[in-house]
């Protein structure tokens, strides 16, 4: 995930761009650039590092520009280097992207055969390349259209030609990308708060859509070149507001940080092209692991719920068994554990009062103790033997988001290392599951990009009672989340449940009252799920069924329906969460309730 912004207007570009990405430095930061127009043509400047390093690019000369664009990288193709970093230029071409492109190699090796030389490692350059190609004979916008036609996957872009000062063209496909309308000048970005010092109105760039934009105006068509009538949006925030990101709760910026935070927590802990987990970032001992017998894992809350997640994956990915524990009941039943057992234990703060209990007690018994948290120095992550940070930044919400998503990313790569140091998983499959996180990020921003149809099921439903979440295996226990995301900041009394067990007793709940939430993904359960879709169905009951892009069999059987992206089992936990995440906030706030700080709940129980 990256930052992108463009400026062009009768002001100074340059401070404009460097202050846009400063505020976009949450979506990367290992390095950073600006392209703009000056006498010559466009001049590029880049660097590995912080803003701040480019800010020091910048002091030398303090250029004057009217029409720039900058980027900030959270590397995916292509390690934190200069060459790697945005801008990349083709000829007179310029461009910045936020995405991943799928088809890259079938893509470069074509551009090679036809005399293009590649200057980086990343996938983007590949779209410079094309675009330049058809520069040749047609005009920005057009040459960017057809280029575009030729590429699969995500992308934002912004681009500029030496042969047409003043012009920014930018794409969106499946990446954010927010339009800024000032007096006589314009911007482009990634997030709203990038030039929200400077511009209140925006639109909202939807898919397939292309902007072009001059000091003159903005033009918006379809990649079809159709022009399309957009609605502008005055965004309420005041740059005061600076501390929520403009959001209008930490709960929902908690929400649409996430994927940054998983990118973080992903960062430099994986190698996809030999299929292998950094091991040294989880700190145990690759011996003691190769003798493990069992793994137990003790949280609390929604960490609990990442626990149990965690049990599937380590179970099915590394072979090993694993029992889950509640860590208010852990110390009180005598496990039995010691040397040859290793105990997982989650908590986001890292001063769980339960959880910390829980490992000292397995530490007591002779087991070896990690630790996923997210607080670099707090207790239990001193306390253990080692530690795994997730990184996914301050959560100030009490109910747990981005915290929870980076536990289940930190509980997926033990697995998969886990599972290549004993030799349970091949290379082949480690590569296939490692792959499928750099995709990630991206899939949960197109989830957030359908909050507006959250808002709407969640007008319809927000005066229910009682709700259900439904799902099976693996997606059990984001049933759990679901409901527990529910139930604490709306005060909805809500259940999650096992969908097979729901004949055994919640059947009698259901009526016309009681919404029913059903984790529909294809898969192997899914004819189950479906069937138990029907015992709802047939009861009068009203059904929210999450599932796949597209799959109208869930959807006619179902009174609202989310689409997800597809992904892996284990990584769909991630994208079937979001929704819920979203659902819960929004029902929380048209009931009245205060989202960030619900009664009775601390962010931090330090006491049993």
């Amino acid at each position: 995930m990256c930052g992108i912004i463009g400026y062009t207007g009768k002001k100074n570009a340059v401070p404009i761009i460097l202050d846009g990405l400063k505020r976009l430095e949450y979506r990367g930061y290992d390095s950073a650039g600006i392209a703009f127009f000056n006498k010559d043509g466009i001049e590029v400047r880049k660097c590995t590092g912080k803003i701040k390093d480019l800010y020091s690019v910048m002091e030398t000369d303090k250029p004057f520009s009217n029409t720039a664009i900058g980027h900030t990288r959270w590397a995916t193709h292509g390690r934190p280097s200069e060459e790697n970093a945005h801008p990349h230029r083709s000829d007179g071409i310029v461009l910045v992207h936020n995405g991943i492109i799928e088809n890259y190699l079938p893509l470069k090796k074509k551009l090679i055969d036809e005399g293009y030389k590649f200057a980086s490692e990343t996938d983007t350059e590949v779209i410079c390349h094309l675009i330049e190609k058809y520069s040749k004979e047609y005009p920005l916008e057009e040459s960017v259209r057809k280029a575009i036609k030729e590429v699969k996957g995500a992308y934002a872009l912004a681009v500029m030609d030496e042969k047409e000062p003043g012009k920014i063209v930018g794409v969106k496909k499946d990446s954010p990308l927010v339009v800024g309308l000032g007096h006589g000048e314009f911007f482009l970005a990634s997030d709203v708060p990038a030039f929200l010092n400077y511009s209140r109105d925006v639109i909202f760039l939807d898919e397939g859509e292309m902007v072009v934009m001059t000091d003159d105006g903005v033009i918006i068509t379809t990649l079809d070149g159709i022009p399309v009538r957009k609605e502008v949006k005055v965004i309420s925030w005041s740059p005061s507001m600076a501390e929520k990101g403009g959001y209008r709760h930490f709960m929902l910026k908690e929400i649409y940080e996430q994927p940054r935070a998983i990118a973080d927590t992903l960062r430099g802990r994986f190698y996809p092209e030999s299929g292998q987990v950094n091991m040294d970032e989880f700190g145990v001992d690759k011996d003691d692991l190769k003798g493990t017998e069992k793994i137990f894992i003790a949280a609390c809350g929604t960490s609990w719920h990442a626990a149990l997640v965690g049990k599937y994956m380590i179970e099915e990915i590394a072979k090993i068994p694993v029992e889950v524990e509640i860590a208010s009941e852990f110390r009180y039943r005598n496990p039995i554990l010691g040397r040859g057992s290793l105990l997982i234990a989650i908590t986001q703060s890292g001063e769980t009062a339960d959880t910390l209990a829980a490992q000292r007690e397995a530490k007591r018994l002779g087991a070896k103790v990690l630790n996923i948290c997210n607080v670099v120095g707090s207790t239990s992550s001193r306390e253990a033997d080692a530690v795994f940070y997730t990184h996914s930044g301050p959560e100030i919400g009490v109910a747990s988001t981005k915290a929870f998503t980076t536990q289940i990313i930190g509980l997926y790569l033990f697995a998969i290392g886990l599972g290549r140091l004993r030799g349970a998983i091949d290379h082949d499959s480690a590569i296939v599951l490692l792959r499928d996180l750099l995709f990630l990020p991206g899939k949960v921003e197109k989830i957030l990009a359908s909050n507006e149809e959250l808002v709407q099921i969640a007008k319809e439903l927000f005066k229910a009672d009682d709700f259900l979440y439904l799902g099976r295996g693996i997606n059990y226990p984001i049933a759990l989340e679901g409901a527990l995301k529910l139930k604490e900041i709306s005060y909805i009394h809500a259940e999650g449940y096992p969908a097979g067990e729901m004949k055994h007793g919640p059947i009698a709940l259901i009526d016309e009252t009681v919404p029913s939430l059903f984790l529909s993904p294809k898969g192997r359960l899914y004819e189950k799920i479906l069937s138990n879709l029907e015992e709802v169905r047939s009861r009068g009951g009203r059904i929210i069924a999450v599932t796949d892009e597209g799959n109208t069999e869930v959807c006619n059987r179902s009174d609202y329906c989310i689409f997800i992206p597809e992904t892996n089992p284990y990584l769909l936990t991630i994208l079937l969460v979001i929704p819920l995440q979203l659902l819960a906030y929004h029902i929380g706030v048209l009931r009245g309730c205060d989202v960030d700080q619900p009664r009775n709940l601390a962010k931090s129980v330090t006491v049993e």
